[in-house]
């Protein structure tokens, strides 16, 4: 069974290269050079990954992520933009992307990061999980399992794409513990913590939304001001 691709960028020579990497890695790719394009493939064809520029010439990266989570689906999102300030990441990550790379990128870079979301994909499709270990979180009406890789909170199912499954899980595994956001990030992302990455931040941000989370006082997911967040 293939891969299948959704890469948008009206820069034809990105677009390209994007092409010709992932193609030789295998992956069937879907490519084009606006949204308006792009949304038609995403109701027409499985996809299994997206990866969307930013500055297009229809509807913009952010409004196409937006749109893409809103009609239901979650595979991942990664975002290019060449643009640097820490608010434009953010605004990406809380509209449901999964990662961000800035241009220019490595490309090898770029399928590396492809390889992760994937995996993460995968195991949630499949429900994958490792053996001898708990399998399921119940309280305060909040259900969670890694056996379904569902989430279930006051009877209604939440729409967690694998990442916001994974920081949830990982939270609820540490319930009653402060875990911070360097800790949180290298073992949900694997990579290295950076001091000035607000991924974490903008995550928790998404997650509280759907969770219907007051912002000032939420009742699952709190802030420990300087340290991280815990799940009481």
């Amino acid at each position: 069974m293939s891969t299948d691709i959704l890469v948008v960028d009206d820069e034809t020579a990105i677009a390209d290269l994007v092409e010709v990497y992932l193609k030789n890695e295998g992956y069937t790719v879907h490519k084009f050079y606006n949204g308006t394009d792009a949304l038609d493939c995403v109701r027409r064809q499985h996809l299994d990954l997206a990866i969307l520029d930013v500055m297009l010439p229809d509807v913009d990266g952010f409004t196409l992520c937006q749109r893409i989570r809103e009609a239901g689906h979650l595979f991942p999102i990664l975002m290019l933009t060449a643009k640097v300030e820490d608010m434009d990441k953010i605004m990406g990550l809380t509209l449901g992307a999964d990662d961000y790379v800035t241009k220019p990128f490595n490309p090898l870079e770029l399928v590396a990061r492809v390889k992760t979301q994937l995996r993460r994909y995968t195991r949630y499709n499949t429900g994958e999980t490792p053996p001898q270990e708990v399998t399921e979180y119940d309280f305060r009406g909040l259900q969670i399992s890694r056996a379904t890789h569902k989430c279930v909170l006051f009877g209604e199912e939440l729409a967690l794409t694998p990442l916001e499954f994974s920081i949830l899980w990982y939270l609820c595994e540490r319930r009653g513990n402060v875990v911070s956001s360097e800790e949180l990030f290298e073992a949900v992302w694997g990579e290295k913590y950076m001091d000035s990455n607000n991924t974490v931040m903008s995550h928790i941000a998404r997650l509280r939304e759907k969770m219907h989370e007051p912002s000032r006082k939420p009742k699952f997911i709190k802030t420990v001001w300087g340290v991280g967040y815990t799940i009481e």
